[in-house]
């Protein structure tokens, strides 16, 4: 709900233009202060074993998710870490934002809520907890996705609909790129 615009827009009327600068840090901690016990009862909930996948399987499952860190770290430093963390914003100089189409961005709209689901669901080791987590977090990554686009429309209009025409949005390779 706080990445939707209507909420954006009543914190605006409420606290003000200046406040703005500190809503994306305010966000991204309120979201890690708020997941942080989720991530405990998914973990420390005993539930019913549905799998355990064996070596090799689990070896390359692993090496999956390795591979989707790595992804993550290089998307990350494409969008602007500072910025996406909510320090960027802080400075006196908020220069405007600049559409990503490059490296992973070529391939793909959003390689960091890709990145994210290939790694729960890579996991080798599934109870029924893990998998309640797995799926609430796919569809928590989804709604984000559609909330995502909206303002990224709104904020780069003609831009990001060309942009969207000819990149997937989560899986790679779907539609041909033609740059």
């Amino acid at each position: 709900m706080l990445a939707s615009m209507k909420a954006k827009e009543l914190a605006l009327r409420w606290f003000g233009a200046s406040f703005m600068r500190f809503y994306r840090l305010l966000y991204n901690g309120f979201s890690i202060l708020t997941f942080i016990p989720i991530m405990g009862i998914a973990a420390l909930t005993k539930g019913p074993k549905l799998y355990v996948v064996p070596m090799p399987w689990a070896g390359l499952m692993v090496l999956g998710e390795f591979l989707a860190v790595a992804g993550l770290v290089i998307a990350l430093v494409q969008t602007d870490v500072w910025g996406f963390i909510g320090l960027r914003q802080l400075g006196e100089r908020n220069e405007p934002t600049q559409l990503k189409i490059g490296g992973l961005y070529r391939y793909i709209r959003h390689p960091l809520y890709l990145m994210g689901l290939v790694f729960i669901w890579l996991f080798p080791y599934m109870t029924g907890a893990i998998l309640v987590f797995n799926i609430s977090l796919t569809i928590y990554i989804l709604i984000g996705v559609f909330f995502e686009e909206r303002k990224l429309r709104r904020e780069f209009g003609q831009e990001y609909i060309a942009y969207a025409a000819k990149t997937p949005m989560l899986i790679p390779f779907r539609k041909k790129n033609k740059t």
